[in-house]
């Protein structure tokens, strides 16, 4: 008969009569020690087992021993060996009496060695510093210095040589106006208050706060800031005052090509020539609007292309240079053709691009779109050829030499600056000549409310000026 209300009366007499069976079993010798001590376990356990049901979180509900472990053998009894022959267990093979039968028993490795898991992947957190290096080729520039014009407690204006871009763009960062200033002249944190191309040269001003840079912004915005450039193109420009309003429209935000376009934006420019050597003219540009490349389409609209304009005086163009808007050729094509042949020339830099930046498809120099750019880069190629074949055989003829301790010194220190896994490091290239690096288009005066600034005219510009 079960007693309400004592649930552990059975569970007493179930141990009472446990234990006497031990008793009788001991004195008759029939039971082993390891099974008296199993079912001596076992009997505990049971008293164990209501607190094991009541969340136990220690030990494993199911009671499987691991994966892939050996079957548990007595206390203090190793497992017979192929000679039949028993030892004492060592401490490595004597197996962790586990707790309970909910326990996982576990076991050490025979050698005593840790396994140590691989550790997790970690977050930057907002406390840990990282450094980056970067192997960098910056393209040449003019040795021209930047020279000050103008500076005061509201802005710094300076004459802007040619081939320095304004600010870090591309492959430029120290070869920058703004890293030089900041370097040379300890003059930080300006605001460019408007943008020359990387090729022209003349007045550039700089804001020292965010306050004086939105004043002049709005000016801008207002049409209060006149601008007035020169520039010497090819060939007799008319005598007479030229107006042009063609929209321009961007081919290539990327290689950075604009083209008249009836889709393009609106603008408007006004020319006067000034001189006229023969050749080439000298003409006085105001653009009245501030697009891409204005002064450059339109004088190539106009047919009067500037001198040594490396993108708007190109064969790629077609025949007729891209007068009149006339381009036989899609943008696709065209661009295709300017790339190939730059390329060939080994100036992308001109166009601010590099070789990793040339998709396999429309930037294949060896695919030009047209015969005539094939015979002009084929003649840009063996140019090249040659002047690469005059550089290189110096830095061979090097090699053989013995050098002083002093040279010595001064190949390790180069040498620290070479990658040999960069592609660029293997190239030996001839340096520009310094009228390579120039543009015939000068910024000449900035004027706006309160203030005009004014840039010497270049040598090019100059009256008795001869071509080379």
């Amino acid at each position: 008969m079960r007693l309400r209300g004592r649930p552990w009366l059975p569970v007493l007499v179930q141990v009472c009569f446990n234990l006497r069976r031990l008793r009788v079993a001991s004195s008759w010798g029939w039971l082993p020690m390891a099974e008296a001590f199993s079912t001596g376990a076992e009997a505990a356990a049971g008293l164990k087992a209501p607190s094991q049901q009541n969340g136990d979180v220690s030990g494993d509900a199911s009671g499987e021993r691991l994966s892939g472990s050996p079957e548990p053998v007595g206390l203090g009894v190793e497992p017979a060996r192929e000679d039949g022959k028993q030892t004492q267990a060592s401490e490595e093979q004597v197996p962790v009496a586990a707790s309970g039968p909910g326990k996982r028993k576990k076991r050490r490795d025979a050698t005593r060695e840790r396994v140590v898991p691989p550790p997790k992947k970690r977050r930057a957190g907002d406390n840990d510093f990282l450094r980056n290096r970067v192997h960098r080729h910056e393209p040449p520039v003019t040795a021209e210095p930047i020279r000050l014009l103008a500076e005061n407690e509201d802005v710094v204006v300076v004459d802007k040589p040619s081939s320095i871009p304004v600010h870090p763009c591309g492959r430029f960062r120290h070869n920058t106006v703004i890293f030089i200033l900041g370097k040379e002249h300890q003059l930080k944190e300006l605001h460019p208050l408007h943008r020359l191309d990387r090729l022209t040269s003349g007045v550039l001003m700089f804001a020292k706060t965010a306050a004086v840079s939105e004043r002049i912004h709005e000016q801008v915005r207002d049409r209060q800031l006149e601008k007035e450039y020169v520039c010497r193109v090819e060939g007799e420009f008319p005598t007479e005052e030229v107006t042009c309003k063609e929209p321009i429209l961007v081919v290539s935000y990327k290689v950075g090509v604009c083209r008249v376009d009836t889709r393009g934006k609106p603008c408007e420019t006004v020319f006067q020539r000034l001189s006229y050597n023969g050749r080439s003219s000298v003409v006085r540009c105001r653009p009245l609007t501030g697009r891409t490349h204005q002064i450059r389409v339109h004088l190539q609209f106009l047919g009067h292309p500037i001198l040594n304009d490396p993108i708007y005086n190109s064969v790629a163009w077609g025949p007729s240079r891209g007068r009149g808007g006339h381009i036989p050729k899609t943008d696709e094509e065209l661009l295709q053709d300017l790339v190939a042949e730059h390329q060939a020339k080994q100036s992308l830099d001109v166009l601010d691009l590099c070789e990793g930046d040339l998709s396999p498809g429309l930037m294949d120099s060896t695919a030009p779109s047209s015969e005539l750019a094939k015979d002009h880069l084929e003649e840009l190629a063996a140019s090249a050829q040659k002047m690469d074949g005059a550089v290189e055989a110096a830095p061979q003829d090097l090699n053989t030499m013995a050098l002083a301790p002093k040279k010595a010194v001064e190949t390790d220190a180069v040498n620290q600056e070479i990658d040999p896994l960069c592609a660029e490091c293997q190239l030996v290239r001839q340096d520009p000549l310094p009228q390579d690096l120039v543009m015939f288009l000068h910024a000449l005066r900035y004027k706006g409310p309160g203030f005009e600034y004014f840039s010497p005219m270049p040598t090019w510009a100059q009256d008795d000026w001869q071509e080379d």
